[in-house]
């Protein structure tokens, strides 16, 4: 069986490796479709991973790839110095989509650069620097998103400020009483945890959150970077819980692959000329993509679906639980969940992937990780069931 490799491919004959920071798995895909994809010998996988939970409509949607070709083939990028109507035409889209047709757009590269921004309005709309995130929380790499990332193995000594505080998931007590000291620019959560678990925020401390800020003058950030845009089942996972923040940071499944982030603004606060800019955000081949995978999602249902088939895999992985002991608990919502384990998941991820030919992620030790694209079906999860179920019977 082929061995996750932790020595990337030479970057070329007589030139240097890639910079290795990544363990690889030993193959080579290079083909997509829907919620497949093909390795360079021909070999077919069933995706549940999706690249990370960033492929939404499926790869290589016939109507996706016309959109952004035409559009390539017409212009690819101009700065933000001009009028750009893709953008205008994005804003109105999704706000109809979302629900948020009375907040304004900034459209960004990615859910690093989302999050940076939002934390950043934050900080110049209530004068403080102080930010409260969730123990096991992601919110990125780069600078003030990595601070706010609760994982110090990757917080250069550059990044650790002292702006963040990490508190227990669903425990208000002690989010309120860092909100009473008064310093706090934000509270940022992931509605569903993702590198953490899976982990869902109850709608009691959603709703206690939202109102303690209010209470405190803080701004609350919804991260809906990998559980937005369609995945729960809603069009942002936060709108399970009776919320409605002032910040909504998204990325991942917007355009489906080409790189995007977008940041979604409450009214009250008042954009200033040079506060917020970005050289690629926004720009015309990634507003053609985001626009191509609002027409698909809408026309294929693709919100209800991950509902419907997310609700229907939980089950089938439910009723496994009976009758596998490896499977602990399974928890998310939509097409986006956790299996733990009893048992550490590389093993079974690796069988998934090498023998049942089968794409799943991860999540600390023993969660396996499902983020398939949403045009995910139930025959696809039925046969998922199946391989996984194969595998755990070989696993000691």
């Amino acid at each position: 069986m082929s061995q996750q490799v932790s020595t990337p491919p030479s970057g070329g004959q007589g030139g240097r490796p890639l910079f290795d920071v990544y363990p690889l798995f030993d193959v080579n895909i290079v083909k997509g479709k829907g919620c497949k994809v093909w390795d360079e010998e021909g070999t077919e996988y069933l995706d549940l991973y999706g690249g990370h939970a960033v492929i939404s409509i499926g790869h290589c949607h016939p109507h996706y790839v016309e959109a952004v070709s035409r559009q390539v083939a017409q212009l690819g990028f101009y700065s933000n110095s001009v009028v750009n109507k893709l953008q205008r035409q994005l804003a109105e889209r999704l706000g109809k989509a979302s629900g948020y047709e009375d907040y304004s757009l900034f459209l960004i590269n990615s859910g690093a650069e989302a999050n940076e921004n939002a934390l950043k309005l934050a900080s110049f709309a209530t004068g403080r620097k102080r930010v409260l995130s969730a123990q096991k929380a992601f919110h990125g790499r780069t600078s003030l998103a990595v601070e706010a990332t609760d994982n110090p193995k990757i917080i250069a000594p550059i990044n650790a400020n002292g702006h963040v505080t990490y508190l227990p998931l669903n425990d208000i007590s002690a989010w309120e009483a860092e909100l009473a000291k008064g310093d706090v620019c934000a509270c940022i959560v992931e509605c569903i945890q993702g590198v953490g678990g899976i982990r869902l925020l109850t709608p009691e401390f959603a709703q206690a959150l939202q109102q303690a800020c209010q209470r405190y003058g803080a701004k609350l950030i919804c991260d809906e970077i990998q559980c937005g845009y369609g995945r729960s089942g809603k069009f942002f996972a936060h709108q399970w819980l009776g919320i409605r923040p002032d910040l909504i940071t998204m990325a991942k499944g917007i355009a489906n692959g080409f790189p995007m982030g977008a940041l979604l603004i409450s009214p009250g606060f008042t954009p200033v000329y040079g506060q917020l800019g970005t050289t690629f955000g926004g720009n015309h081949l990634a507003c053609a993509a985001a626009l191509a995978v609002l027409d698909v999602m809408e026309e294929e249902h693709l919100v209800e679906n991950a509902r419907i088939t997310g609700d229907y895999l939980m089950e089938q992985l439910r009723q496994l639980q009976q009758r596998q002991s490896h499977i602990t608990e399974v928890r998310g919502r939509g097409l986006m969940i956790g299996i733990e384990l009893d048992v550490p998941h590389k093993e079974v991820r690796h069988a998934l992937l090498f023998e049942e030919k089968a794409f799943t992620g991860c999540s600390g030790t023993n969660t396996l990780r499902l983020l398939p694209p949403l045009c995910f079906s139930r025959e696809m999860a039925d046969l998922f069931i199946a391989k996984l179920e194969k595998v755990l019977e070989k696993v000691s």
